[in-house]
């Protein structure tokens, strides 16, 4: 029998490895075949090969963050926390041996990319826009879908548009969808600056992304859609990495997160976007509205081509605004041919995206092929936005297509004397009765969205040679989750740094390299007879015997980055260990000191026992290599060893012990 396993945990150090070696104990204890893929904060180790996880009996996650779960679609899969993984690693292995493990059904986002073992190198702008994008599709479907389902059941045709009555329920439930679309472009914005900056570049992004998505701020009749979503993002990513990089005091170091990056990132966005970029949105808003109203009284061929363009280019933005109230506005005046046109194009992007993805799957991955089915629903209701997950993805060949699609279709039915006696589109108003010519309507869409599905089939590269993240490789929100993939090295490196420097990014200076634990450890920093007796005085101890070894400049600097890793959680990882790890700059050299307090002391272990083998970990903080996370991890491994435990607790010399660490690699 051959079992898989993954094990990751929050800071990605020191459960993530003792979950993984208690698996492989277990396992070969028990006679099974057990491979582990580790996603510490140095990224993922042992990855799993696409051929190992096909001839799997089963698969156990023992993980407290997010892991993706895609890649083992129809095989049996066991979710736990890291902690059961670490104690109760014979159990989890028995339940996938006796079948009591549900046979994991989600469609998988990310089987196809995750196949490839040769995968070219991602592109880290794809990545951050992907990032978004994945989190903001479930508001565009929650929205677009409940508005749908609301205006078909509650909708009455009115001069203004389909209206649900107030008061009624379903303007309750549509209220609750358009509640949904609200958080689309702050959520897209959000999480595209937080793949780029970690956790501190979501509030700026979000903020940014809301300032985007309401004109009100910067003079506008309409937002600046989700193209500014997506420059807001951007903006506020890079603007909070900036920041975060900036040396500071170590007054401020524990600030930085969650007061000084936030606070300084939204109000730099937020007045760029106001000033700068949102003044030029609504005077263009301005100029088409003008523009549009000048074009009355030539070809009606020509302005139905500009009306599709409009209406396709940012699915909701300022540029679809314009031309949708321009449509609304002759409505008012009794020229219904106007909106005609418009209701056709409305809905080409989505059904036409819909479509082609539910078709073609050479270019769709099986997650985008599912949301296809959403989107073309959302077509049939006149929800544009249904299209912007796919153009988002991949605008320059997304975007053309459908613009192609709706220029035809609103050609179309504007020769066809196509009306539409409410502002609204797609066949739902045709269905309720306020389209004049409905038979050229249905002609105008089939034949728009035809061509949207032809030209986007055409331009789209095959899922096997595109980008992996076009083949549907899920990125999440949080960079620690984004090391699922092994080129993004640049995030590992941030997060390694997070776990160690309290969210400071690594700067520059020589390599560290440690192949085992005695390159940093000496008999002058064995201490076999701890005398402190409170988690504060050994501490003060250790770092002592580091200020006599001249491996430290100031020990009240090092003991402050020792106190702020600890702050974020404790560093007893349980069974009487404890693991403190400070970076500072008043570290001259890595090193190791080992401490032995046989009585124990309060660590606040996650197991609630007392701390008796006490390893301090010092790195210097301009280390530009992350091999001192290999220590964590060599360490994390060994120490699962019971015999090695309580060999280290049993040493009464210097020597004996220096002997047994010699194992620690």
């Amino acid at each position: 029998m051959k079992i898989l396993a993954i094990t990751s945990c929050p800071n990605g150090i020191a459960h993530t490895y003792m979950a993984a070696e208690n698996l492989q104990k277990a396992a070969a204890k028990l006679g099974i075949e057990m491979k582990v893929e580790t996603q510490g904060s140095i990224g993922v180790e042992n990855q799993l090969t696409e051929q190992e996880i096909r001839e799997a009996d089963g698969i156990i996650i023992a993980a407290d963050k997010t892991v993706v779960k895609d890649r083992f679609v129809g095989k049996k899969l066991l979710v736990v926390g890291v902690q059961d993984g670490i104690r109760r690693p014979e159990e989890l292995i028995q339940r996938v041996m006796k079948g009591n493990v549900p046979v994991y059904q989600a469609e998988s986002r990310a089987s196809e990319a995750s196949s490839q073992e040769n995968k070219p190198k991602q592109n880290p702008i794809y990545r951050h826009l992907m990032n978004g994008v994945s989190y903001m599709v479930p508001f565009i479907v929650i929205g677009g879908l409940l508005i749908a389902i609301a205006l078909t059941i509650g909708g009455e045709k009115t001069p203004g548009g389909l209206v649900i009555p107030d008061g009624s329920f379903w303007k309750t439930v549509q209220d609750i969808g358009s509640a949904s679309f609200t958080f689309m472009i702050p959520i897209l914005a959000g999480f595209i600056a937080m793949s780029i900056a970690d956790r501190p570049g979501l509030a700026p992004g979000m903020v940014g992304g809301f300032i985007a998505a309401n004109g009100s701020f910067y003079g506008s009749e309409a937002g600046a859609g989700f193209i500014g979503g997506i420059i807001a993002g951007f903006l506020a990513g890079y603007v909070a990495l900036g920041i975060r990089k900036m040396k500071v005091g170590r007054a401020l170091q524990p600030i930085m997160p969650i007061i000084i990056i936030p606070v300084l990132s939204s109000l730099i966005v937020g007045l760029i976007f106001v000033f700068i970029i949102g003044s030029p949105v609504a005077q263009l808003f301005e100029a088409l509205t003008g523009w549009l109203a000048g074009m009355q009284g030539t070809s009606s061929i020509l302005l139905a081509l500009i009306l599709g363009a409009m209406i396709s280019f940012d699915m909701g933005g300022p540029v679809n605004k314009v031309a949708f109230l321009f449509g609304s506005a002759m409505i008012g005046e009794g020229n219904y041919e106007i909106m005609g046109p418009i209701a056709v194009a409305i809905c080409i992007p989505p059904i036409g995206m819909g479509l082609a993805a539910m078709i073609n799957k050479r270019k769709f991955a099986p997650a985008e092929r599912e949301a296809g089915k959403a989107t073309f629903t959302m077509g049939l209701f006149g929800i544009t936005e249904g299209a912007i997950p796919f153009a988002a993805q991949d605008p320059l060949r997304v975007i053309p297509s459908i613009m192609a699609g709706s220029m035809v279709g609103s050609v179309i039915a504007m020769l066809g004397n196509v009306g539409d006696k409410v502002a609204h589109g797609g066949p739902i108003v045709a269905i309720l009765g306020a389209v004049d010519n409905v038979f050229m309507f249905f002609i105008a869409v089939i034949v728009g969205a035809a061509v949207s599905v032809i030209l986007v089939s055409l331009l789209k590269r095959d899922i096997a040679t595109a980008n992996p993240a076009v083949a549907g490789e899920e990125t999440s929100g949080n960079s620690a989750a984004v090391t699922e993939q092994s080129t993004m090295t640049t995030t590992a490196a941030e997060s390694s740094a997070s776990a160690i420097a309290n969210n400071e990014p690594e700067v520059s200076s020589q390599a560290i390299h440690i192949e085992k634990l005695t390159d940093i450890v000496t008999m002058d920093l064995i201490n076999l007879d701890l005398e402190g007796t409170t988690q504060d005085a050994v501490i003060d101890e250790m770092i002592g015997a580091l200020e006599r070894n001249g491996a430290v400049s100031s020990a009240s600097g090092f003991k402050q980055a020792i106190l702020d890793r600890e702050k974020e959680s404790s560093t007893g990882i349980g069974m009487n260990i404890a693991i403190p790890h400070g970076k500072s700059e008043a570290v001259l050299k890595p090193s190791v000191v080992f401490g032995v307090k046989r009585s124990g002391v309060d660590w606040k272990s996650m197991d609630g026992s007392e701390a008796k083998l006490i390893f301090m970990i010092a790195v210097p903080r301009n280390s530009k290599d992350n091999a001192h996370l290999k220590v964590l991890q060599m360490l994390s491994r060994k120490l699962m060893d019971d015999h090695f435990r309580e060999a280290l607790l049993a040493v009464t010399t210097k020597e004996d012990a220096y002997q047994l660490l010699t194992q620690v690699h």
